[in-house]
């Protein structure tokens, strides 16, 4: 009886794999392909890993700005619990006063603009 080939009941087994014989390879090219595929993800990772260096960076340096600006605001509820109006705080005050006072400037010139057109046809400005 042969020593490869398994008797079962119905069934015959014959020995070897399925599927494609695999083709000669080229032991060399294999191995510099792996190289390369090496040298690529290592480049990958190294910019990868920069990438997320810079975002750290620019998180901490926003981080640090918006303590800054935190602190200054303490400083601020602080001095008016005391009775004192920082200068900061006036400036913004009257800054949008003044910023008020030109957007109602502004639109009652367009308002008197719009009166002077309003005998014109042409609804462009273009045909005053």
């Amino acid at each position: 009886m042969q020593d490869f080939i398994l008797e079962t009941p119905g069934k015959v087994k014959k020995p070897g794999k399925r599927g494609r014989k695999p083709a000669k390879i080229d032991l060399k090219a294999k191995l510099e392909r792996s190289r390369q595929s090496a040298r690529e993800c290592r480049a990958r990772k190294k910019l990868r890993y920069q990438y997320l260096e810079e975002l750290v960076s620019s998180r901490e340096r926003a981080i640090c700005a918006l303590r800054e600006e935190l602190e200054m605001y303490k400083q601020w509820c602080m001095a008016m619990d005391q009775g004192k109006i920082p200068s900061e705080i006036k400036a913004l005050l009257t800054g949008e006063e003044q910023g008020k006072a030109q957007q109602n400037s502004t639109k009652l010139a367009k308002a008197a603009k719009t009166d002077a057109n309003s005998s014109n046809p042409c609804k462009y400005p273009a045909c005053d």
